[in-house]
């Protein structure tokens, strides 16, 4: 007679669904009667054939044909259809990552790796490319002379405000004249810090601010939007805000996505 849940019997169990988008409901308390047009936390959002809307918690006190139900959150759907990464392109799937190719991309700083391992990571694991950063572009001769491109081992260089009559064009200039050049490809973007290569509307900002000359300029913007900078503990949890809000490449300038797509495609192109 013990077996099983005896204190249960003769309760009368109410059923539980998903409070899936247009489902319609009726309130047992006060007979409110709604589509679930939303989910906000814990709370169901019904609107009546009036466009009248109402929140109401989660849980009993609902009726669908006039059975009582109890109202849960919609389980995550799996997704359907062919999978793309972060930077657009079609996921592979089941496909292990490469052997390293010979050829590699470097970038100037730690951000810059971490920004393209976010966004073109699947894809370069995928390639078999890897990402090195170089901690400042005046170090660029001496790494490359260290790396020694050439036919079949290709260095593509990400250079940050790559701009005319900069000090950054001046090397990029030299190294392309270089005995490296025929293998080296060095690209750029206009931004100050890779920093800016991410829409400042996914900080909730209208634009990066403009910072004088003479003031770091990580600590400048920081203060600008009111962020800590006395350390620079502060200035790296700033960054990982600031990463944390990329999703994609949609959240990325064009003016880097390009770049960084053209990088790619120099690595990765047969040795001819």
């Amino acid at each position: 007679m013990l077996a099983g849940d005896w204190k249960a019997r003769g309760r009368t169990v109410i059923p539980t669904v998903e409070a899936e988008r247009d489902l319609v409901v009726e309130l047992a308390e006060n007979g409110f009667c709604g589509a679930v047009i939303g989910i906000e936390k814990n709370i169901v959002v019904l609107e009546d054939r009036f466009g009248a809307r109402r929140m109401f918690p989660l849980g009993p006190g609902f009726l669908i044909d006039g059975e009582a139900v109890q109202l849960v959150k919609p389980k995550p759907k799996a997704p359907t259809g062919r999978l793309r990464t972060a930077s657009g392109s079609f996921a592979v799937e089941s496909s292990p990552a490469r052997v390293a190719l010979p050829s590699r991309i470097f970038v100037e700083g730690r951000h810059d790796a971490e920004l393209v391992e976010k966004v073109w990571g699947a894809d370069l694991r995928v390639e078999g490319v890897v990402v090195e950063y170089l901690e400042g572009v005046d170090v660029l001769a001496d790494v490359l002379a260290e790396f020694r491109p050439g036919p079949g081992r290709r260095a593509g260089v990400l250079v940050d405000h790559l701009v005319a009559g900069s000090k950054e064009q001046r090397i990029a200039d030299a190294v392309m004249r270089g005995p490296h050049g025929a293998n080296v490809l060095v690209v750029g973007h206009p931004f100050i810090d890779i920093w800016q290569g991410v829409k400042p509307a996914r900080l909730g900002k209208e634009a990066w601010p403009v910072i004088p000359r003479g003031i770091e300029w990580k600590h400048g913007v920081c203060d600008a939007f009111g962020w800590p900078h006395g350390e620079q503990a502060d200035i790296a949890r700033a960054w990982q805000h600031i990463l944390g809000r990329v999703r994609g490449y949609g959240d990325l300038e064009p003016a880097l996505l390009g770049r960084v797509e053209e990088l790619i495609d120099f690595v990765t192109a047969p040795a001819g």
